[in-house]
């Protein structure tokens, strides 16, 4: 059985150029619907770049800030442009370092009196966690509520309030469920089905060329990306109220629906259907796993991944902007037609400084959302920010506003004992499919515990 790398921090200066990181996207359990998300993001066309009142992240105060996060790398990069018009007005120094065990860096901190001023947190079931605790603080004391509320997407406000309370704010956001592909590989167009592009893919691919890559590497949270898989399967084949009642603990992971959806991630990861077979899938960092695409000849036809992907495309020096495309995932049923899933990353505040309470501010304003979004590989919940990059960062935000059914990130939207066990659920059932019932029963067996009923 496979299992999850050993968790290990690594404490990175902002100052320091590190190496990428977990990309992982954990988030609370509760349903979101996408018409409201939808209707807030599309209003986004009438964006501008201005702060919201009552900011005064301008102010000179120095000193500095604390904050701890599990961006590294490509993500540690842009979150250092985001910061540093912030750092020059202010005086205030950002002191960042990033872990690959956010959670018991966290609680060993808290324990010792050395937590964070404030942590990025990739799960909102974390966020909820840590307020019920009482360790992070209103955000009603920090920020003009009233104008976050009226700069950001509805969805956006809800997955960070906490028992009624504003908790925690989104930096950046994505959108999951595309499929990467080298244009000069691929040329067959967009597929009506699901349906439609296995039976593409039976015709095109060969004993070099795959259809797939994977990689469900990722340090600790290792086998997240398989899940992603999982969640697009269930969601497009059972529809968005089975989907809720799956994340809210409610529906079994025995059940028909459940199991289905593992079945359809089975013949993804079939050992002929993978460039590197199943151990490569196991053993590659899902950062490194579009790397096939742009070989010679190619190794695969497709990689799933969501937008925060194309900056770790990029950084091949094969690629560029001729060699990358995406189709977002095909229909498979056409009764649930229009489902997307979402994620992102949220700032929660645990020390009430004057230099973490503008470092707050500062973060939910579209100039600093901007700065990111302009990078690449970001979307934005502040719906004043408009100016995307280029063609696939404007495509992933029409992916988003096209939505007819939205729905946040399943396993980053259930407990965090549910989550782990779902990732590592993931690399069992890849390495041996024969275990499905067998792994099924467990997650049952954790879903009764992991849910407070």
């Amino acid at each position: 059985m496979p299992s999850a790398p050993a968790a290990a921090a690594v404490t990175s200066p902002l100052s320091r150029r590190t190496t990428p990181a977990t990309e992982r996207s954990i988030r609370a359990a509760r349903r979101v619907t996408g018409i409201v998300l939808v209707a807030a993001l599309l209003a986004a066309c009438s964006g501008g770049s201005e702060s919201p009142p009552g900011t005064s992240a301008d102010k000179v105060i120095g000193g500095s800030v604390s904050v701890l996060g599990t961006w590294e790398g490509t993500e540690l990069e842009s979150f250092r442009a985001m910061v540093a018009p912030f750092e020059e007005r202010t005086g205030i120094r950002v002191d960042y370092s990033a872990t690959r065990d956010l959670e018991g860096v966290l609680d060993r901190g808290l324990q010792a009196g050395t937590a964070p001023d404030v942590a990025i947190l990739p799960s909102p079931a974390q966020l909820a966690d840590l307020a019920r605790k009482g360790v992070l603080k209103d955000l009603a004391d920090v920020l003009d509520v009233g104008a976050y509320k009226s700069e950001t997407a509805p969805a956006f406000v809800e997955l960070g309030s906490v028992d009624g309370r504003l908790v925690g704010v989104f930096v950046k956001s994505a959108v999951k469920g595309l499929l990467w592909f080298n244009p000069q590989v691929y040329r067959m167009g967009t597929p009506a089905s699901w349906d439609d592009l296995q039976q593409t893919l039976r015709q095109i691919t060969t004993d070099t060329t795959r259809p797939w890559c994977i990689g469900l590497g990722s340090g600790a949270a290792s086998g997240w990306p398989g899940t992603d898989w999982i969640e697009d399967f269930l969601l497009r084949q059972s529809g968005p109220d089975t989907y809720d009642a799956w994340v809210a603990g409610r529906l079994e992971w025995t059940s028909p629906e459940v199991r289905r959806a593992f079945e359809a991630y089975g013949r993804i990861v079939a050992e002929g259907a993978i460039a590197g077979g199943v151990k490569g899938a196991l053993t590659t960092d899902f950062r490194m796993a579009g790397r096939p695409l742009f070989a010679e000849p190619p190794g695969c036809v497709f990689m799933h991944g969501g937008s925060f992907m194309a900056p770790f495309l990029t950084e091949d020096p094969r690629a560029s902007g001729s060699t990358i495309d995406f189709l977002p995932f095909p229909e498979i049923e056409a009764r649930q037609s229009g489902s997307v899933i979402g994620a992102g990353d949220l700032a929660g505040l645990l020390a009430d400084t004057p230099q973490a309470r503008a470092l707050m501010r500062y973060l939910v304003t579209s100039e600093a959302q901007s700065i990111w979004v302009r990078r690449g590989g970001a979307l934005s919940g502040n719906i004043r920010v408009t100016d995307y990059p280029d063609r696939l960062s404007q495509r992933a935000a029409e992916v988003l506003t096209g939505a007819k059914r939205f729905r946040f990130d399943a396993s980053d939207s259930m407990p965090q004992a549910m989550n782990e066990a779902f990732w590592q659920a993931v690399l069992d059932f890849t390495q041996d499919q024969t275990r499905l019932s067998e792994i099924l029963e467990h997650l049952d067996a954790i879903r009764r515990t992991a849910y407070d009923y």
